[in-house]
């Protein structure tokens, strides 16, 4: 079965590029060309949008305010992943979607296969089995726990203050424990700063300042183990 895209984009050849660019890719799209209308759109089919892209500069509301609708919504739609569009490169402006609730950003001009990229990789993160909702509500690895649905995380039940990019780099491992990860898989499974032109450099701070935060010790790391020539594993038995 096709997956359901919702289009939110006034820019009616942008629009067109994109709808029939997706279509060829096995797609289904619904085009909308105001917040409102995506808004009634996604209420209406409900469950069945997959997706949605949407456009940060709006005619009746600007995407921030359309994000933050879809999330503050008390049924299923509040937990469809967006993904933003955006003429501007500003990094405040990446960094407030992503506290918005988006999943991921991407900066105009782009190419409709990136944009694919993109679409498959979160679809993706989203349908990976979540141990947390299958057995508990958190994730726990000895003194650490991590709370999926709050965005929380726990060390001897402090809270630790995370970042978006870090809480989703430190879930996928939580939810990927034992497996041994290389870079490209780390970098799809947290929204990307497109601005990036070197992942494995990237992945590397990211991995430094999570260390610095859950490690005892992040010079000696016990949580996320560096697999030399390889990536990094998430060790399954901590203390």
């Amino acid at each position: 079965m096709s997956k359901q895209i919702l289009l939110i984009e006034d820019d009616p050849d942008l629009a067109e590029l994109i709808s029939d660019y997706l279509t060829m890719n096995y797609y289904d799209v619904h085009h909308a060309g105001l917040g409102q209308e995506g808004l009634d759109i996604l209420d209406t089919k409900e469950r069945d949008i997959d997706l949605v892209v949407l456009d940060l500069m709006l005619p009746d509301m600007d995407g921030m305010q359309v994000c933050q609708k879809i999330r503050g919504k008390n049924n299923m739609t509040n937990k469809v992943p967006i993904i933003m569009l955006t003429a501007k490169g500003d990094t405040t402006d990446r960094v407030l979607g992503l506290e918005m609730g988006a999943d991921d950003y991407i900066a105009k001009p782009f190419e409709p296969r990136e944009l694919l990229a993109r679409i498959r990789a979160v679809i993706r993160r989203h349908e990976q089995p979540n141990q947390a909702d299958s057995q508990s509500d958190s994730l726990t690895f000895g003194r650490l726990s991590v709370f999926p649905d709050s965005h929380e995380v726990t060390i001897d039940d402090q809270p630790v203050r995370l970042t978006t990019h870090q809480f989703q780099l430190l879930h996928y491992f939580a939810t990927h424990s034992g497996k041994v990860l290389n870079r490209e898989q780390l970098w799809q499974a947290m929204p990307n700063d497109d601005s990036s032109d070197n992942i494995d450099r990237a992945i590397d701070v990211h991995i430094s300042r999570l260390r610095a935060l859950i490690e005892d010790n992040p010079r000696q790391p016990k949580r996320i183990i560096t697999v030399r020539g390889v990536g990094y594993q998430f060790a399954t038995d901590q203390v």
